[in-house]
């Protein structure tokens, strides 16, 4: 399926390409922003899209502000970036820096189920739950109740500059910037405690990259969502661009079906009565008026159409008043519009809008092709396998995480030392990491060094088979390690040999593989 724009959308005038090219004239690549002034829709799409903007925003706005219990020594905010620890709190869940793969791997699962929904089902990511839809649809809602419904803003945008257009655009763009501020603040709440550093915003307290992180999304927001528009869609979103390769004949995409829509005519009873074929559409432009792209869907699959399906809803709206079948402009597969198409040139004539004709003949019902024939596929099961794989491992990886680590780092120079009773130490940097909000008791032991001994660097301990010490919540252990052994006990110069860190109440192990070092003169 292509997604190529139309002249139309594109805001291209229909011209003589010979006579331009005779001319030499250089057409322009950017062509001015034409103003869009939506109209607002009701039906099915319209109150899901009300339904996701309202749970996209609450879990934006809102979530900074859950409290989880995870002791007394971890923050208590439910989600929470915590740079300053190189921490990331998910409720129940801590990721420290060296798990960074689970990020990694929902950035992967992302990736895969965009892949596997617009495969599905189109660019419903872009036509709900996208911020830039998200946040578009709000601030339309804010313009409607200052400036009124469409043909309102028509009509107050071409009158001239007055205290009235001026009090209402002053108003809007008042609310917009309110927005975008609401906007910044909600994002840096997740990066610290969201009411200390709310109060610390208020007094002027905050942190200037605080400050500088709400003005810049203030900007952006206000930018995009207000200003620019279905022009970050057309212009700076790649997917559009992407989405195509992610289509075949089955996916499911917002379609005008011109097979029973054609010929179009605004009056329909008039033309039957003079024997005229006509189609169903009656040409009001409803779905146009309604589109928040400012595109004609019956012009075709274009790449701005970001399949919102307000057109549907809108057409919809229409047939019901005309008495007509619903299902004019729907979400169809090329298969079925093909079908269709093939069907109405056989018969000369406009077919029944919710029955289609099956390959091997024999008619089947709509709903039911596109819902099993359309989505479950080999693609799109491919796409689903991918993805469970992926969460199913990270859900396994996760639940048998060990909560204990040790990092281990050998001397580099010098690799080992001589001591008075003809031993030789090896020295090591050992961080222990304690990954639990409590304080853990944990015993240190060697594990295949014949007859090695250890002690902690600073302390006047004499060197012993096992070390015990407690463990600060949620952080990391640093101590400086010495190793002792006597060559005459070792096989050679380069023996390995296991540390253990041993968490007794817990019953947890973490574990280090080390080498000990000493010279080759020691075993000849």
């Amino acid at each position: 399926m292509l997604d190529t724009p139309s002249k139309k959308s594109a805001g291209i005038e229909d011209f003589d390409v010979d006579a331009v090219n005779k001319a030499g004239t250089r057409q322009p690549l950017y062509t001015a922003r034409k103003k869009i002034f939506p109209k607002r829709a009701s039906g099915s799409f319209r109150r899901f899209k009300w339904l996701v903007m309202l749970l996209t925003l609450t879990v934006y706005y809102v979530t900074p502000w859950l409290r989880w219990d995870r002791g007394d020594f971890a923050p208590d905010q439910a989600v929470l970036v915590d740079l300053a620890n190189r921490r990331f709190y998910f409720f129940f869940i801590e990721i420290w820096p060296q798990e960074f793969y689970y990020v990694a791997g929902m950035l992967v699962m992302a990736g895969v189920g965009l892949f596997l929904i617009t495969s599905t089902v189109g660019r419903a990511w872009c036509g709900y739950t996208c911020p830039q839809t998200v946040w578009v649809d709000l601030f339309l809602v804010v313009e409607r109740f200052f400036e009124g419904d469409r043909n309102a803003r028509i009509k107050l945008d071409k009158q001239k500059m007055n205290p009235n257009k001026l009090a209402r655009r002053l108003a809007k763009h008042s609310v917009w910037l309110l927005i975008g501020v609401a906007t910044g603040g909600a994002w840096i709440f997740y990066f610290a405690d969201a009411p200390t550093l709310l109060g610390d915003l208020v007094r002027f307290d905050a942190p200037f990259i605080a400050y500088g992180t709400i003005a810049i999304l203030t900007a952006t927001t206000y930018t995009f969502g207000g200003l620019m528009r279905e022009q970050v869609c057309t212009y700076m979103c790649p997917w559009p661009r992407i989405q195509a390769a992610m289509l075949d004949e089955h996916s499911l995409t917002v379609t005008y079906n011109d097979w029973r829509g054609e010929p179009r005519s605004k009056h329909a009873k008039k033309a039957a009565a003079e024997g005229k074929s006509v189609g169903d559409c009656v040409d009001c432009n409803a779905c146009v008026a309604v589109c928040p792209m400012g595109i004609d869907i019956r012009d075709g699959q274009q790449l701005e159409c970001i399949t919102c399906a307000l057109c549907i809803d809108a057409c919809d709206d229409v047939m019901d008043r005309l008495g007509k079948e619903r299902g004019l402009i729907s979400y169809a597969t090329l298969n079925d519009y093909n079908i269709n198409m093939r069907l109405a040139m056989d018969e000369g004539d406009r077919i029944d809008p919710n029955r289609v004709l099956k390959e091997g003949g024999g008619f089947i019902d709509k709903v039911k092709l596109t819902n099993w024939r359309s989505i479950i596929r080999p693609r799109t099961i491919a796409y689903f396998m991918v993805w469970a794989a992926i969460g199913l491992g990270m859900l396994t990886v996760l639940s048998l995480r060990a909560r204990l680590d040790v990092n281990v780092l050998h001397d580099r120079n010098p690799l080992y030392v001589a001591l008075t009773d003809g031993t030789y130490r090896n020295g090591y940097d050992v961080k222990i990491l304690n990954m639990t909000p409590e304080h853990r008791e944990v015993t240190i032991t060697l594990e295949g060094l014949p007859g090695g001994e250890m002690w902690l660097a600073g302390q006047a301990n004499e060197p012993q088979q096992a070390i015990t010490m407690t463990l600060e919540p949620d952080k990391v252990l640093p101590v400086r390690l010495y190793v002792a052994a006597d060559p005459a006990l070792l096989d050679g110069p380069h023996t390995s040999y296991t540390i253990h860190v041993d968490d007794a109440t817990r019953g947890e192990t973490a574990s280090a593989r080390l080498k000990f070092e000493a010279p080759e003169e020691a075993f000849q």
